[in-house]
């Protein structure tokens, strides 16, 4: 399998055939997310990702979904440090089940286990947590991986329709922040979406009671106070937040 889904190289489907004899060593580096400046996010997450990260929307569609920006140009990450370490609080559930995934064949009716075999943590060592016993059988981790995978595609369903939601209702537009570096050059991040304040002040009484019941509206707040930490992100990269001044409130369109 080729490239694909932002960190996977060549994931293959886990069967006690292939992998009888492996162990995964996790947790250990995120060097396999050096290159990806964007990690796609549940809903459920945005509480605990929102005081760390900038959460923006991006795809078309029903591909539509909210992302944690990592970073400020394309193949970087700026929460990566030299050692493979995340410089983060909150890991985004999208790295915390790497080195697995699901795959579909049929538009989402069935999933089929797959596991990045080109992880540094896959080993035929017995180093980490086996995949298989002596029998051939799941072992509790293998398990575990299962139900942590189950629970992330039901959120991430319900984040799809959330996203959807927002288009339909026509709150999101897109947009764009701009940035002065040190040397006077323009550093401008495109490509994203997010929630117009004014459109989502205009909407009708009953659309906007909507989203309070359903906690469309705490998500939606979550959303652009996030906004807010593309200043730390800054930071990392040598830019004053006094030169960037980025808020909820000034995240423009850019043409």
């Amino acid at each position: 399998m080729s490239k694909q889904l932002l960190i996977y190289t060549r994931a293959q489907a886990v069967s006690s055939q292939r992998h009888r004899e492996w162990s995964v060593k996790s947790g250990g580096t995120y060097e396999f997310a050096r290159e990806v400046n964007s990690i796609p996010l549940t809903a459920v997450e945005f509480m605990s990702a929102a005081g760390e990260y900038p959460i923006v929307f991006a795809g078309s569609d029903e591909q539509l979904m909210p992302l944690a920006v990592m970073g400020m140009r394309d193949k970087e990450n700026l929460f990566i440090d030299a050692d493979g370490k995340l410089d983060a609080t909150y890991v985004p559930a999208f790295l915390r089940r790497y080195p697995f995934v699901f795959s579909s064949q049929d538009d989402g009716n069935n999933f089929t286990l797959c596991i990045d075999e080109t992880f540094s943590g896959c080993n035929q060592e017995n180093v980490g947590e086996r995949l298989f016993d002596s029998e051939g059988e799941q072992t509790q981790y293998l398990k575990g991986v299962l139900a942590f995978l189950k629970e992330y595609q039901v959120h991430f369903a319900r984040t799809q329709a959330f996203s959807k939601k927002l288009k339909e209702l026509g709150l999101l537009e897109p947009m764009g922040a701009q940035f002065t570096q040190p040397s006077g050059e323009k550093l401008t991040l495109t490509g994203f979406y997010a929630v117009n304040r004014q459109k989502l002040k205009e909407l009708p009484t009953e659309e906007l009671e909507q989203l309070v019941k359903n906690d469309g509206m705490e998500l939606i707040y979550l959303h652009l106070h996030s906004l807010r930490n593309f200043n730390t992100m800054l930071g990392k990269i040598g830019i004053e937040e006094s030169d960037a001044g980025v808020s909820e409130e000034e995240v423009e369109t850019v043409a």
